[in-house]
């Protein structure tokens, strides 16, 4: 019989939901101090659903929007964990808060140099997409 949707899951259990092996939800745990699954004796994890729909959230800024881990923590603070949660429920983010690829991240950029190159980037992500629709 399965779960409910309000049933705590245990670590495998959120991570076969999610689609991730169970080390990354601890990796991420050591990244994103706002993922934090109650703990029971011995140190086993149970993940609330709130917990899993921020870790939802965190694996599509990852996997599916491209956000390095530097971004969605960069994120996490400009906007808090309600936006991001409000994100995960298809109300999107705008690019304000996107990483910059490696060796960019740092560089120094207009506002304006930035809009545009976040632009690109999107632009070359959707033909990518694309292109791998049509080979896939």
């Amino acid at each position: 019989m399965a779960k409910g949707p309000e049933a705590f899951r245990s670590i495998s259990e959120a991570a076969d939901e999610l689609g991730v092996p169970q080390h990354v939800l601890r990796f991420w745990e050591t990244k994103f101090s706002f993922i934090r699954p109650m703990k029971r004796a011995g140190g086993r994890r149970f993940y609330r659903p709130q917990d899993i729909a921020v870790l939802r959230q965190v694996r599509r800024l990852l996997h599916e929007e491209g956000y390095t881990i530097k971004g969605v923590q960069k994120l996490h603070r400009e906007l808090g964990m309600k936006r991001l949660l409000e994100a995960s429920r298809g109300e999107g983010l705008s690019g304000a808060g996107r990483a910059l690829p490696d060796g960019l991240e740092n560089a120094a950029l207009s506002p304006e140099r930035r809009a545009r190159l976040l632009e690109a980037l999107e632009a070359l992500e959707a033909a990518k997409r694309r292109l791998e629709d049509l080979l896939g």
